[in-house]
């Protein structure tokens, strides 16, 4: 099997790459970033922060999370959420506000977690981000491909957050796609 796993989804494909890698052929880790990683632990403010403002400013939350600032980071972002609209069927049902508060700590452990012994995943991953990401530095990004034992690096997408696979969904498929050749 093939993991692909964005945020808080790259750690748990971290741990099962590690700990079940019989079950794994390669990874893909995508704006995430190693235990105990810088800033990680941060998650939970900056996600609260983000939520406020979209409140006040009747903006969706995730256009501050996953996007830059910069008025081509704001475009991108509208841009991803309208293609979030073209899914008519089959919506993902909303977290709920006890899962959602689960998640934000157990974020919130990851980063505080001590550093994993990450030359463990010996199957190949291709690891992730954009470069100006809030919530999972681009320094995890860089740390986490040089303790991987085959770890490759995709050059950190320009102005780009959190959501860079999102922004640059086209380049990142592509990618994607070549690495998970057999």
């Amino acid at each position: 099997m093939d993991l692909l796993g964005l945020s808080m989804g790259g750690f748990i494909a971290q741990v099962i790459a590690a700990e079940e890698p019989q079950l794994v052929r390669k990874v893909i880790l995508a704006g995430t970033g190693p235990a105990g990683g810088p800033g990680i632990d941060k998650i939970t403010a900056l996600t609260i922060r983000a939520m406020l403002k979209g409140f006040l400013t009747r903006k969706e939350p995730k256009q501050f999370l996953f996007f830059t600032d910069t008025d081509h980071g704001r475009k991108q972002a509208r841009a991803s959420l309208e293609r979030l609209k073209e899914r008519t069927d089959d919506h993902d049902k909303a977290i709920s506000l006890p899962s959602f508060r689960t998640q934000l700590r157990a974020i919130h452990r990851w980063g505080l977690h001590p550093p994993a012994d990450l030359s463990r995943i010996g199957q190949p991953v291709l690891v992730v981000n954009g470069e100006s990401p809030r919530m999972a530095p681009s320094e995890n990004t860089l740390d986490l491909a040089a303790r991987l034992t085959r770890g490759e690096l995709v050059l950190l997408s320009l102005d780009a957050g959190h959501g860079g696979i999102l922004q640059y969904h086209d380049e990142f498929v592509a990618q994607a796609l070549g690495f998970l050749e057999p």
